[in-house]
């Protein structure tokens, strides 16, 4: 075994240069930083990603113009002299990259050909279009901020620091990059329907805004999710109503229907009155499944908080029972043991009986996700974050 020595502690501590290891004198070397000199020879980094996003779109400017003169050299007019040629540098403008704010001089080319129809040709940048001010990734970001909650009048003051200019983020702008959201929003809920089954159905009415739009009725989003037969969720369609009437759901069910919805087995719903009734018009072959999550709070407001823990535990023997016999014991225990004092709260229960069992007649693998609405809920956030930032009229 090899002699192991330790490096006496007062020598490391004081910093010799030289300690005495195995007999021999080892060099002990430090490293010593010149602070000022480091930092005077240190650059911000974003500004050396802006130096060289600006250098090299300058180049491939250059290269571009150059290889469109260079294809025409051999075109000549009457007295010998090119058609094409170069025409100094345009205008300098910012043009906003996801690197930050970079000033571009894009060269110019005087190009005296005429095309078939008589008209003089022109050369057009592929790579930096005409008075485009931001690249086609940041005109596709900024609609997505938006969408996750920074409003059209934030932009400037949040971004400004970020790209180096507030060009092309003013909320005209923003407003202008969102339009297009109509015409997809347009398409989507038109599609057809007809080339698919949806085994089970979400629908819920969601988020009550607050946001003015000209009229006394306060709007909330109609939402229905349905699931295919490989498990596969998809969003069908989302819809502004008034409340949770049976009229807007209706409407919204029919135009399912009409697109080649057929009737699902199964759908979720909370206690909402007017999507049952509306269900039973559209799709009357269709089951009916209440949501326990909805169920379970309007259960516990019928309890007194020194016993919501017991009647949570109850519950919990019905939406966990090993099958439906069992779940149908589970709440006769809970009628025997909560009806007599709090009768309010144990017919809550077994008036929807039918209603709040039927997941289980279906597979054991999807019973999780049909004893509530919770797939649906991931639609709303989008909507919560927009409405809680509009605070005004839509």
């Amino acid at each position: 075994m090899k002699n192991v020595v330790y490096l006496p502690f007062e020598a490391i501590k004081k910093g010799s240069r030289r300690a005495n290891v195995g007999g021999k004198d080892t060099p002990m070397r430090r490293i010593h930083q010149d602070e000022e000199a480091r930092e005077e020879f240190m650059l911000d980094l974003d500004e050396i990603a802006c130096e060289g996003a600006r250098r090299m779109l300058a180049c491939a400017l250059r290269a571009e113009v150059e290889a469109y003169v260079k294809a025409a050299e051999g075109e000549r007019d009457e007295h010998g002299r090119a058609l094409v040629t170069r025409n100094g540098y345009a205008r300098e403008r910012e043009v906003v990259l996801g690197a930050g704010s970079v000033a571009v001089k894009a060269p110019r080319v005087n190009d005296r050909r005429s095309s078939t129809d008589g008209e003089r040709k022109r050369f057009k940048s592929a790579i930096l279009p005409p008075y485009m001010r931001k690249s086609p990734k940041v005109s596709e970001v900024l609609p997505l901020l938006y969408l996750h909650g920074l409003s059209t009048g934030d932009f400037a003051p949040a971004l400004e620091e970020f790209f180096g200019s507030s060009a092309g983020l003013s909320p005209s702008t923003i407003t202008r990059l969102t339009e297009s959201w109509q015409e997809e929003c347009e398409r989507f809920m038109g599609r057809d329907l007809s080339d698919r089954d949806y085994v089970y159905v979400w629908a819920y009415r969601g988020v009550h805004t607050s946001v003015r739009l000209g009229s006394e009725g306060r709007l909330c989003c109609l939402v229905v999710v349905g699931c295919r037969l490989d498990g596969t969720k998809e969003l069908l369609a989302i819809e502004d109503g008034y409340r949770e009437s049976e009229q807007s759901w209706a409407a919204l069910l029919r135009d399912l229907k009409k697109r080649g919805m057929k009737a699902p087995e199964l759908c979720v719903g909370d206690g909402a009155l007017g999507l049952w009734a509306a269900l039973r018009e559209v799709f009357a072959e269709s089951r009916c499944q209440r949501d326990w999550v909805h169920k379970t709070a309007n259960v516990l407001d019928s309890l007194p908080k020194s016993i919501h823990m017991r009647a949570k535990a109850a519950i919990r023997e019905i939406t966990q029972a090993e099958n439906k016999d069992e779940a149908k014991k589970a709440i006769e225990a809970f009628c025997g043991e909560f009806g007599v004092k709090w009768p309010k709260a144990s017919e809550k229960i077994a008036s929807d009986k039918e209603a709040l069992l039927a997941f289980y007649d279906y597979p054991a693998e999807d019973w999780l996700h049909l004893r509530t609405s919770n797939p649906i809920e991931s639609v709303f956030a989008p909507v919560r974050s927009r409405t809680d930032v509009t605070k005004g009229p839509g």
